[in-house]
């Protein structure tokens, strides 16, 4: 298998940390997107959506988008979880992933991708042309700080995000906080201490650093 990547972007980090935690060793491949090379026939002949992250498995054919590959690599490598083993487990996983996806991650990339100047005319994936709404910068900052209040009163009752065991949940969690930081100079409020608490115990894990 090889793992079409780009180092700074958010989504291949959470394919990536996925691997770590499942102990796979996946050969990467790095598209550079501030240079368009997802746009360039070369990598559009593998992915014609022309997007990463994206899987390449061993007889050529691949697989795009995070949850498509994650449901892969859990069905490849079941141990350790990271989409619950269990029907309650899987569909409390699952909800959180949803959760921390269109509440916390979704509002992330809006921010940034319509505040950014290299982003004109590519503020969303894909081959599309799409121009910035810059209302939706603020706004998606806005949205972000909710997200980190909510998530900061339901860790108050448990360990993780979706329970108490780490999950995938928790690679969105921790990826949408370090690039909001990153990217924005978002960080989690010192008051949000239940938050503060698991962001430090998930990020010192080694997986963090893949």
């Amino acid at each position: 298998m090889k793992l079409y990547d780009f180092q700074l972007a958010p989504n291949p980090r959470r394919v990536r940390i996925f691997a770590a935690e499942k102990g796979l060793n996946l050969e990467t491949q790095q598209v550079n997107l501030r240079e368009g090379e997802q746009l360039q026939e070369a990598y559009l002949a593998r992915n014609p959506r022309g997007m990463v992250p994206w899987l390449e498995l061993d007889d050529g054919s691949g697989i795009g988008e995070v949850i498509g590959i994650w449901r892969y690599l859990e069905e490849i490598q079941p141990e350790p979880s990271l989409l619950g083993n269990a029907p309650e487990s899987a569909g409390r996983t699952i909800m959180w992933c949803t959760i921390a996806e269109n509440e916390g991650f979704t509002p992330l990339l809006d921010a940034v991708h319509n505040e950014a100047p290299n982003f004109a005319g590519r503020a969303a994936g894909g081959l599309e042309k799409v121009e910035q709404i810059p209302e939706l910068g603020p706004r998606g900052r806005s949205r972000l700080g909710h997200f980190y209040k909510m998530l900061d009163g339901e860790l108050a009752g448990r360990p993780y995000v979706a329970g108490e065991a780490y999950s995938a949940a928790d690679i969105t969690t921790l990826v949408t906080i370090d690039f909001a930081a990153a990217r924005l100079e978002v960080t989690v409020p010192d008051d949000h201490a239940n938050l503060k608490r698991w962001y430090d115990e998930v990020s010192n894990r080694p997986s963090a650093q893949a």
